[in-house]
């Protein structure tokens, strides 16, 4: 039983210390230009706020829907292990759709909506730490 402790004790440890230094020596930069489509959009179709950044966790820019599509525009956050993006009904992610792994850090990025999802049931899109259950930021759409 001692052993199986300390064992557990090492992972978690080793757990910790990934989550915390694995954001100073893994960045990702992304340029991602929206696709070319034949519709126009109009004002009245694009919603944007402002990305809200965690404790711990700084962020800046803002998150648009384009379209078919999640638009973070000059984006800013820190990386963390195992980073999702979530559009889900409240910031603890108890009903969401996964629209993937963080694509990046900075810049503009962009996330395709799935055809099934209707964007009106969803309230926030989240950058969502999986392995640890940690919201990293989130922007209201």
């Amino acid at each position: 039983m001692k052993k199986f402790l300390i064992a557990l004790g090492v992972i978690i440890v080793l757990g910790v210390l990934y989550y915390l230094v694995s954001p100073l020596f893994i960045t990702i930069e992304v340029q991602d230009e929206l696709p070319e489509t034949n519709e126009t959009v109009s004002e009245g179709e694009v919603v944007a706020s402002q990305i809200i950044g965690t404790s711990g966790h700084p962020a800046s820019g803002t998150v648009r829907i384009v379209g078919d599509y999640i638009r973070f525009e000059d984006f800013y956050t820190i990386n963390g292990p195992a980073l999702h993006v979530y559009l889900s009904k409240d910031l603890e992610a108890n009903d969401y759709v996964d629209l993937g792994k963080t694509k990046g850090t900075e810049g503009n990025i962009n996330y395709k909506i799935p055809e099934n999802v209707d964007i009106e049931a969803y309230k926030y899109v989240l950058h969502w730490c999986k392995p640890f259950s940690v919201l990293f930021n989130y922007g209201e759409i």
